[in-house]
């Protein structure tokens, strides 16, 4: 993965949510006026996703001294890093408790408690919700779990391959789903209650366009016109969740106990999941020359485990998918460098918004020239 997404992104000091959390809560929880809170803390994160907030709730019930763990999270001051699929879902982490919600009423797949989302800015300084807290691990990013943390030092091949299985169980489960069970017509980037796969194309070629700002990007663009050209259109529509892999999910015994980061989310052909989990699953093995972990299956046996999950073909081939994937990383590479340059941790000769590892990525894909 490209090195620009280890650059650190500032974190704001806990105890500064403190006393807006406990006038917060307080308001949600009028019944029980000694509520507090407490054990403030936020994560070291990286990237410009959204803020993360760990804190507990005590209070006093019927002489009893009750607790909880919850999670807070809050809107990026810059907004959102995917495409907004509609006006209703602008806000990403509006977007996200709208959906985790209406998922977690399915019960097809496990989602964290969900609690109330709070849309005024003026409270934490952007909108924000809350969850409940679900203990686990998670498989990070930086460094890579390919080659660093508990699943490359610690875990025996069978407890890998027991996580595999049951992420994609759990994405499978989501893929299932489709819009009408979920109530998801404000997610229509139609408009119009016919939402097809190529409204998917021409929004990351919009928000491309967008993003580029008149800069040249060759294999964004051959990418965009080879997935027009290709295009299945027998694809089945349906629900995607958008940023299906590994460290989107809590882990417990290596089984997956919650499912998390759903602001990618849209109306389309669920098998986007699929490629953007194979895209993932490349980039942390062979694009970093890491040793495939004992136990991993290979992509080809994770593909057919999810095709017999879905109890069909993934429409057109791997292939097409994963290119599908590589491209809208590419894309929303564009902006999160951009967001590098604004904050200081790069400046315009060394932008990685176009010459980057996932543009070459996407090259190698297309079998083209990266520059």
């Amino acid at each position: 993965m490209p090195e620009t997404q280890a650059a650190p992104k500032a974190v704001r000091d806990p105890e500064s949510f403190r006393d807006a959390l406990d006038a917060w809560m307080k308001k949600q929880r009028p019944e029980t006026p000694d509520l507090r809170v407490h054990d403030v803390d936020m994560p070291h994160a990286t990237g410009f996703s959204n803020e993360t907030v760990f804190f507990s709730v005590s209070w006093n019930s019927n002489g009893t001294s009750e607790s909880e763990r919850l999670v807070a999270r809050i809107e990026p001051r810059d907004g959102g890093i995917f495409p907004i699929q509609t006006p209703a879902g602008d806000v990403s982490v509006g977007l996200q408790h709208r959906i985790m919600s209406a998922v977690a009423e399915t019960g097809v797949a496990p989602i964290p408690p969900m609690h109330a989302y709070e849309p005024d800015p003026s409270v934490l300084g952007s909108p924000f919700f809350v969850m409940g807290f679900v203990d686990g691990a998670i498989p990070a990013d930086v460094p890579r779990y390919s080659t660093h943390g508990f699943l490359a030092e610690e875990a025996t091949p069978a407890e890998r391959e027991r996580m595999i299985w049951s992420g994609l169980d759990a994405m499978a489960a989501i893929d299932q789903l489709d819009g009408n069970q979920l109530d998801l017509d404000w997610l229509d980037a139609s408009g119009a209650g016919k939402p097809v796969f190529q409204q998917q194309i021409d929004l990351y070629r919009a928000y491309t366009m967008d993003a580029l700002a008149g800069r040249e990007h060759p294999v964004m663009m051959q990418a965009l016109d080879w997935l027009d050209a290709n295009a299945p259109h027998d694809a089945p529509m349906g629900f995607s969740w958008g940023d299906a892999r590994l460290g989107n999910m809590i882990w417990q015994d290596y089984r997956c106990a919650a499912v998390l980061d759903w602001e990618a989310c849209a109306l389309s052909p669920p098998d986007a999941d699929i490629g953007w989990w194979v895209m993932f699953d490349r980039m942390s093995f062979d694009d970093m020359d890491a040793r495939r972990l004992d136990g991993f299956p290979t992509r080809e046996q994770m593909v057919a485990y999810w095709e017999e999950r879905m109890g069909r073909s993934v429409a057109g081939g791997i292939h097409y998918w994963e290119v599908f994937a590589v491209m809208r990383f590419c894309a929303i590479f564009i902006r999160l460098s951009d967001r590098f340059l604004q904050a200081g941790f790069q400046d315009e000769a060394s932008s990685t918004a176009v010459n980057n590892g996932v543009t070459e990525a996407l090259a190698r894909l297309l079998g083209i020239e990266s520059a």
